[in-house]
């Protein structure tokens, strides 16, 4: 089994921090999540995380009009110019500072990035290739504060740049002569976003505490004159003059203030003629209600003239501008709104709220959710997959249980019953029932078919439950108890309570049924592995005695072996059976974790208590996946005892405990600079001064640690998860881009190939085609032969060809159209060469679970659409059956001449017409 296992996708988060972009075609959202980019395809309901990473968490990301481009800004300022066509980065820059906003000029040539209190910009990367992509054209000074939101103009001859400093600075891209810069007063408090009107130099302009101005500019857009050119002498001088203009207008103008740039003196009036002058038409307030409330957000239309304004209570306002006129007003979270965009059309609008990690896309005419979707408050714990692979459910501290598709990335249905932390979570083998523990004190079980909670299991006396398990006939649950040290059985039938199980000295850590029998083992910190015989009256069968306390136990898939993960990073594997030890593997030295930031010791110190949480074994029983309080997750061949792979789960330097070795100029004589709360600005809130109480004082920026608590692979073998600190990891075999030849010889060409199929050969042209192992001419072989002697071909592939064309039939499911053409080539293998393919059961199961979760898929939408179909035409029928109905009264009573028209009437009134 190859270990090419790549990242490919990342569920659980939707949003953390940063602004949300739409394509251009106004179908996909942009998400920033954690280090990474996640692309929503509203359109065709799928999720999909970019394969790229920052070095920080991303804070800001600005996307070129033409929807090729994107410039993906951490909060270190290091920057990655990213294709969105192939998916990869182009080229790496440092902003050498953190980078509020960043945003393209409509025609893409420029763009500018606002950087503490200048704006800076640059060059737009073309589509050639270019050694230097990113080459800076002008810096604009003016702000003497942070500066927030950029806007441009949409002949991209001007761009706005809002500041902290309550001002507005319009600034033109080129060398005008009657506009260089113009500062625009007015607020009271800090500039959320600022907006062009269309073709026009007009503005809006918004504050933090919710005020608007309108600004009307008395020139148009095509009355800006270039400068002219001169001498090196004259141009020195001309700059020195401009830098002592100001353009402000005069003091009749309502709130365009007349104001010295970095203490020059303003010019003289004679001066001020033909320049570009700004008043202000109007200021409106959307706090009337008086109680105050913080603007946090907003996004502008420019077609359709609708604001959409985000608050910190999680109410969002749409507004017709400029004459402000209130459309619509909806609350959607009880956390404040840190990003808001509108979509091309105007139709839909997404916001994003970092506090709960919540992203909402609202069509706002129609007033419905295109959208709606949250990731765990907290950590996630625990996941499971489901039977056939197509599921995953996870379970996390927020006490909510939430069920993930794995092939769209969205959660499609949240348990919220638990009361408290979710500590595990399982599948039984149907797939339709979900069984979870609590530290709520109750196990519940949840039906897939109905989203229901249909059973409730509690103990006698209140317990806190550590761990789950469900045996294979999906009849007996068992959970494990974390105070009382005991093992709770229950039928899942009746919700009885069957058997206590004592003998643990210490919490149980881990439970896990046997696949082939009926064999509990049961992990405990008491040093000691049991095995309960559920048959046999739930009696010990045997202990098995460890060297340190168990942290976690699994059996291998065909129940032959058990692996356990101890306190000392060992991991042993046993023989249940004869309660024989088969082997160990040191994983101290594989953890390699890194130092926290507060940490008083090394990191090869630190790593010395670390240990491996979770273990799961592969699908073939080869290998077994291990991690725990560390960001790498180890692959070890189970036989051999080495290590096959590390993966890396996360680079994310936000995290803590992700370096090995602090940097030395955060240590200074008076303490860990870590200590200081340095970014409690960031949201708008204000570090207070020493003595003011107001405000939350028990706030706390911290860095969450990189750990990993729980890893599965999938049953179809081909992917596996992990839940970390960052969120749901999928990482799957990507063999579309690997080639992978199969005893392949300088006669196996695709010209062969192709002339064997002219003759008519397709055996030997589906053979070539599988040792040549390309998809496109493996699809395009299988596919020329003919319904009716598919059943010849089958018959005569080897053996070892039939397993790789049932690998090649379900990766196919997936995307292929031909489902009766592809549905008889499988049930053709299947009958033909089933009795042999049962001798390799073991090695073959993966791939055939594969096959039935692409089946299972399409019968699930297939049975949904003729249902679907089938209530219509019923409908339909039962429409015109009344109509017609009502008809031939209406006839028999205009016949009648008035008599029996009572009873007609009444009979009428009685079918309901």
């Amino acid at each position: 089994m190859k270990f090419s296992y790549r990242f490919s996708n990342l569920l659980g988060t939707v949003y953390r921090r940063g602004n949300l972009n739409f394509t251009r075609d106004g179908n996909s959202v942009l998400s920033p999540v954690g280090n990474r980019v996640t692309v929503f395809d509203l359109k065709n309901n799928k999720s999909e995380t970019l394969p790229l990473a920052t070095r920080y968490n991303v804070k800001c990301v600005g996307l070129s009009p033409d929807g090729r481009l994107a410039i993906i800004v951490d909060e270190g300022g290091d920057a990655l110019l990213v294709s969105l066509v192939c998916r990869s980065v182009l080229h790496r820059f440092h902003f050498k500072g953190s980078v509020h906003s960043v945003c393209f000029s409509p025609d893409g040539r420029k763009f500018v990035v606002t950087k503490g209190n200048i704006a800076q910009m640059y060059h737009a990367p073309g589509r050639k290739r270019e050694f230097n992509a990113f080459v800076l054209d002008k810096t604009y000074f003016g702000p003497y504060d942070e500066t927030t939101c950029i806007d441009w103009t949409d002949d991209s001859k001007c761009f706005v740049v809002g500041s902290r400093d309550m001002s507005t600075w319009v600034f033109g891209a080129e060398r005008w002569d009657n506009l260089i810069y113009y500062a625009l007063g007015g607020h009271k408090d800090a500039i959320v976003a600022c907006f062009f009107e269309s073709n026009s130099l007009d503005l809006y302009s918004l504050s933090q505490d919710g005020a608007l101005c309108v600004w009307h500019c008395d020139t148009p857009p095509e009355g800006l004159r270039l400068k002219a050119p001169a001498g090196w002498k004259a141009e020195l001088l001309q700059r020195e003059a401009e830098a002592a203009e100001e353009e402000e207008g005069d003091e009749g103008d309502e709130g365009a203030r007349e104001t010295t740039v970095r203490g020059k003196a303003a010019p003289p009036e004679e001066e001020r003629k033909g320049k570009v002058k700004y008043s202000r038409l109007a200021k409106y307030f959307f706090n009337k209600e008086g109680d105050f409330n913080n603007l946090t957000a907003a996004a502008y239309h420019k077609k359709i003239h609708l604001l959409v304004t985000g608050f910190a209570s999680g109410i969002f306002h749409l507004h017709e501008l400029p004459e402000f006129n209130l459309i619509h007003s909806l609350s959607i979270s009880d956390q404040r709104i840190a990003s808001v965009a509108i979509n091309s059309t105007g139709d839909w609008i997404a916001f994003g709220c970092s506090g709960l990690g919540q992203l909402l896309v609202w069509e706002w005419q129609s007033e419905s959710y295109v959208l709606k979707q949250q990731g765990h408050f907290n950590s996630m714990v625990s996941l499971a997959y489901s039977p056939d692979g197509q599921y995953i459910v996870t379970g996390g501290d927020d006490g909510k249980v939430k069920v993930w598709n794995t092939l769209s990335g969205f959660c499609f249905v949240t348990f919220t019953e638990h009361s408290s932390g979710v500590t595990g979570v399982t599948f039984t083998a149907t797939g339709y029932v979900i069984v979870t523990s609590s530290m709520d004190g109750t196990v519940r079980a949840f039906d897939l078919h109905r989203y229901r909670n249909f059973r409730t299991f509690t103990s006698p006396r209140p317990t806190q439950f550590s761990c789950v398990a469900v045996d294979s006939s999906g009849e007996i649950v068992c959970a494990g108890a974390q105070d009382s040290f005991e093992i709770f059985v229950w039928s899942m039938q009746t919700g009885r309570l069957l058997d206590v199980l004592s003998g643990h000295e210490g919490p149980i850590s881990g439970l896990c049924f046997n696949p082939m029998k009926s064999i509990l083992a049961s992990a405990s910190w008491d040093k000691t592995v049991r095995l309960w015989d559920m048959y046999d009256s739930w009696r010990t069968k045997e202990t098995l005695a460890l060297t340190s306390d168990a942290l976690a136990v699994t059996f291998r898939p065909d129940g032959a072996e058990l692996a356990v993960a101890t306190l000392n990073a060992q991991i042993t594997f046993w023989d249940p059976e004869n309660a024989v030890q088969t082997g160990s593997i040191e994983g101290r030295h594989d953890l390699k974790t890194g130092r926290k930031e507060l940490d008083k010791i090394t990191a090869k110190h630190s790593a010395k208590g670390k240990a491996f949480t979770t273990l799961c074994y592969s699908a073939d029983g080869q290998s077994i996946l291990a991690g725990g309080m560390s960001k790498f997750v180890c692959i070890y061949h189970v036989r051999e005892q080495i290590l096959r792979k590390k993966f890396e789960i996360s680079s994310n330097l936000s995290l803590d405990a992700m370096e090995e070795f602090l940097n030395r100029r955060k240590m200074t004589e008076f303490g860990n600079l870590a200590l200081i709360d340095q970014d409690a600005g960031e949201d708008g809130v204000a570090v207070p001064l020493p003595g003011v109480k107001k405000g939350d004082m028990s706030s706390r920026h911290f860095k969450p640690e990189i750990r990993v608590t729980s890893l599965r692979f999938s049953p179809t073998g081909r992917c596996w998860a992990a839940t970390t600190t960052e969120g749901l990891l999928l990482y799957s075999l990507d063999s579309q881009m690997l080639f992978d030849p199969f005893e392949l010889d300088t006669s196996v060409t695709p010209k062969r190939i192709r002339e064997a199929l002219r003759r008519r050969e397709f055996t030997q042209a589906i053979l070539m085609a599988f040792r040549l192992n390309e998809q496109t001419l493996v699809q395009e072989a299988l596919e020329a032969v003919p319904w009716d002697e598919i059943e010849v071909v089958s018959a005569s592939l080897p053996e070892l060809y039939v397993e790789k064309v049932l690998r090649f039939l379900a990766a196919s499911f997936e995307a292929s159209r031909h489902l009766e053409f592809y549905l008889t080539w499988a049930q053709r293998l299947l009958l033909l060469h089933g009795h042999k393919l049962k001798s390799r059961a073991g090695a073959l199961l993966p791939a055939v679970q594969f096959l039935q979760r692409s089946i299972q898929r399409h019968l699930d939408d297939l049975s949904r659409l003729c249902d679907w179909n089938r209530y219509n035409i019923q409908y339909t029928l039962a429409v015109s059956k009344q109509r017609g109905l009502k008809h031939s009264l209406e006839e028999a009573a205009s016949e009648g001449e008035g008599e029996g028209e009572e009873e007609l009437h009444l009979l009428g009134a009685g079918l309901g017409l």
